[in-house]
Formats: C-alpha cells, structure tokens, sequence
C-alpha cells in the first residue's frame, strides 16, 4: 500500500497541536504552530549534510500541503 507523502494528525493530549507527518525517508512530524522538527529516523554523521540541505525544502512542502488541505475544508 502506498502513503500519501504527507499526514496531518493531532492529539487530544496536546490540544493546540497540529502536526504534519512526513511518510517517507527523511520521516518526521512538523509541529504546524512553532515549526518544530521531530525526527523518526537516525541519522548517521554523513547524513546529517545532506539532511540539512533537504530540511528547509520538506518543510516548505509540508507546510504548503497543510495550506492547501485547510483550504480544502473551508
């Protein structure tokens, strides 16, 4: 079964959070109200070059997917 690239998800233990879940590799949750990252993965040194040029790119598209996926409901 294939993911959707991104998820929007909250929780009742955090009320005033929204999340965006990024499905594949690098996987993640995007915090929508203060940008904040949680990473599902490990990364080794060598990675973390690479992950730092992809970071700012995944988050523009996580965040341009929320937007539109709100519109959607309005």
């Amino acid at each position: 079964m294939d993911l959707p690239k991104f998820l929007i998800a909250d929780s009742s233990e955090l009320k005033d959070t929204l999340f965006i879940i990024h499905t594949s590799y690098p996987r993640f949750f995007l915090n929508v109200i203060n940008d904040e990252i949680h990473w599902m993965e490990e990364f080794e040194k060598e990675d973390k070059l690479e992950l730092e040029s992809q970071t700012a790119r995944l988050v523009e598209e996580a965040l341009l997917f929320y937007d539109q996926e709100i519109q959607n409901f309005e």
